[in-house]
């Protein structure tokens, strides 16, 4: 297996991160719409000529507030995007309790960095380091001021050069065929929505644990109920949405980004192997997010167990590890 086409990769992941950042946006705008229609339906309504009671959506009516509504939600996630968009190694860095590693502290691992970038003609990125006894790699970042390659502790301890050179080159591929940029456009809106998703199910046990009173109070508490409730389902149906996104997220990607770094260390078994010892401790100890796990260069343990790993795993960014062991040692 020969590593081409880096230039296609590129565009291709070009093209995908301009689509998502349409998509994500469409589909709040649609939770939204949803949400005013549904609760129109429930507080609308007339008697018919025969004197029973049909509830009826005003279409007019939903318009009117979607209109209204619109540049506040463009506005609001329009800001939201663009803290998260230019702040984001500072908040994965943050999430994973990465620091930048220091020349003097491990010339080792610059050195190897070096290399790999002097032989791809690429510029070095900033190198992170988490004080973790597991083992883990990742990159991250959307531009060249920004791209960072992390790796644990636990990793420098437990790889050889060669093995380390293979997960270097692996990261830095991701970096050179941009699926960094693409991986956290992906994790930015998937945040907004499941934060929607938690600030209503919020309003609604406060609601139902602080309200009480007299029963108009009880009864305007229950129709208040109802609409976070109607809330809450749109943005569980906008968040599988985002989830369904990741499909545009290809698993091609890691296989890409194997061969490439088998190439950029010019040996493929010594990467095959280093796989293998992370797949023993892969992820990181204080790290229990799912959309920042995507980035690491093995899915966690933590995330493929149970119900919920059974459903992550449908939305998985990443191959099986064997697979990718079996296709390196086939060089």
């Amino acid at each position: 297996m020969k590593y081409v086409g880096i230039q296609t990769q590129i565009d291709r992941n070009n093209r995908l991160s301009f689509l998502l950042l349409l998509l994500f946006p469409c589909i709040l705008l649609g939770m939204v719409y949803v949400f005013l229609a549904i609760v129109n339906y429930l507080n609308g309504g007339y008697y018919n000529n025969a004197g029973e009671w049909v509830n009826e959506v005003s279409w007019q009516e939903v318009n009117m507030y979607f209109l209204s509504a619109l540049p506040w939600v463009i506005i609001g996630v329009g800001i939201w995007f663009a803290i998260a968009y230019f702040a984001n190694t500072s908040m994965i860095a943050h999430a994973t309790n990465a620091r930048p590693l220091e020349r003097r502290e491990n010339p080792r691992v610059y050195n190897i960095v070096e290399n790999l970038c002097m032989t791809c003609g690429m510029d070095m990125p900033q190198i992170n380091v988490v004080n973790d006894d597991m083992l883990n790699a990742f990159a991250s970042g959307i531009n060249k001021k920004t791209y960072t390659v992390t790796v644990t502790t636990g990793l420098l301890n437990i790889l050889n050069d060669e093995e380390l050179a293979g997960v270097i080159g692996h990261e830095l591929t991701h970096i050179r065929n941009r699926d960094t940029r693409l991986l956290i456009t992906s994790i930015i809106f998937v945040g907004i929505v499941s934060t929607i998703m938690s600030m209503v199910m919020r309003m609604m046990f406060n609601h139902i644990m602080f309200s009480g009173g007299n029963r108009d109070r009880r009864n305007n508490g229950a129709g208040t109920i109802v609409i976070m409730l109607v809330g809450l389902v749109c943005s569980a149906i906008a968040y599988l949405f985002t989830l369904l996104t990741r499909f545009a997220i290809s698993r091609k990607r890691e296989y890409m980004a194997d061969a490439g770094g088998a190439e950029l260390c010019g040996n493929p078994l010594a990467l095959a192997s280093a796989l293998k010892k992370i797949s023993g401790a892969p992820g990181l100890q204080n790290v229990e997010r799912e959309d920042v796990a995507q980035l690491f260069i093995i899915k966690p343990h933590a995330f493929s167990g149970g119900l919920q790993g059974f459903f992550n795993s449908m939305f998985a960014t990443h191959p099986e590890t064997s697979k990718r062991i079996q296709i390196l040692e086939q060089f």
